[in-house]
């Protein structure tokens, strides 16, 4: 089969396009043939080493598809069954063996792409509005790279909940991506200092929550803008690692609450995987959850696709066909 892989830590031209066997199911694992894989922020800190896997490894967590083959202990799913996965390595490849208890059924409604595009950023939305910081109608939430992957799922699951959003963007089409999501303002980074701004439009109040995943550039400023015992949700690093900080600071600031969540914790049983991979694949059948997938790209062409998304060439989902 052919599959992407990581030999070596480094920037994009790493991702080796090779020849691999196509893997046998263990016991307690299902072989999926990958329709579509999602490529995401954590594929980069992987491959930059930031995260580290043993080396080498095929590169990709989230990726939808159907079963063709299941190991001896497997009774949750069986061959022909469509189903989706993340947070298991080794999606940007013709084939992966996947933990059985780690699939979900993609409903009908549901297309392959659509559950690639939806099962990671999706459920990442999910817990951050319903868990990390339990959005609720009439607060206001500041989300960075509004028009991203996870922003534009965010900032419609926030519209829903009858939250105010305002939304950072570095464009004019971002923008209306955005507003069309549901954000209530929009500030351009690029243009104005998004402090200053989001002070002004809440009157010097502050936001009840920043959901940041942008992280070096936005961290320390995204603190200033919080309202007294406020949250910073701080779910990825797209601009660098934050640097370390005293803990006094969010004293100083207001006796802030700071989490640094991964979507792993939040789907650790497979009755709460189910429940929420669940709850955002309905969404998406139902329309109340609407995907932007303009970005595809074939396997082969990996090392552009990641160049794209960390130049911010990109909006909504990217995705790898094999």
């Amino acid at each position: 089969m052919k599959a992407i892989q990581i030999k070596q830590t480094g920037g994009p031209e790493i991702l080796e396009y090779v020849d691999l066997p196509i893997p046998e199911p263990k016991p307690n694992e299902a072989v999926v043939k990958i329709a579509a894989a999602g490529v995401n922020f954590i594929d980069v800190y992987q491959r930059e080493g930031r995260y580290k896997l043993p080396l080498p490894f095929i590169a990709g967590q989230e990726g939808a598809g159907v079963v063709i083959a299941v190991g001896a202990d497997v009774k949750s799913v069986k061959s022909g069954d469509r189903v989706a996965f993340c947070g298991v390595q080794g999606s940007y490849a013709e084939y992966a063996a996947v933990p059985a208890d780690r699939l979900v059924p993609i409903p009908k409604g549901v297309n392959d792409r659509e559950a690639a595009a939806a099962i990671l950023q999706g459920m990442t939305a999910h817990y951050l509005v319903y868990d990390s910081f339990p959005l609720k109608h009439g607060q206001t939430a500041l989300i960075h790279a509004a028009a991203g992957g996870v922003g534009l799922l965010l900032v419609q699951m926030a519209y829903n909940i009858g939250a105010r959003v305002i939304g950072t963007v570095s464009t004019e089409e971002k923008a209306r991506l955005a507003r069309e999501a549901g954000a209530d303002e929009i500030i351009f980074y690029t243009q104005t200092d998004f402090e200053a701004e989001t002070k002004r439009l809440t009157a010097g109040n502050g936001v009840d929550v920043v959901y940041d995943s942008v992280g070096k550039t936005t961290f320390e400023r995204g603190l200033n803008v919080l309202r007294p015992r406020g949250m910073m949700v701080l779910f990825g690093g797209s601009s660098g690692a934050v640097a370390p900080f005293d803990p006094i600071i969010l004293s100083q600031k207001g006796s802030l609450f700071l989490t640094r969540p991964t979507l792993i914790h939040y789907i650790i049983t497979r009755d709460e995987l189910l429940a929420r991979a669940d709850a955002v694949l309905g969404m998406i059948a139902d329309r109340k959850l609407k995907l932007r997938i303009e970005h595809v790209y074939k396997l082969s062409d990996a090392q552009q696709a990641h160049r794209d998304l960390e130049g911010r060439k990109t909006t909504g989902k990217v995705l790898l066909i094999p």
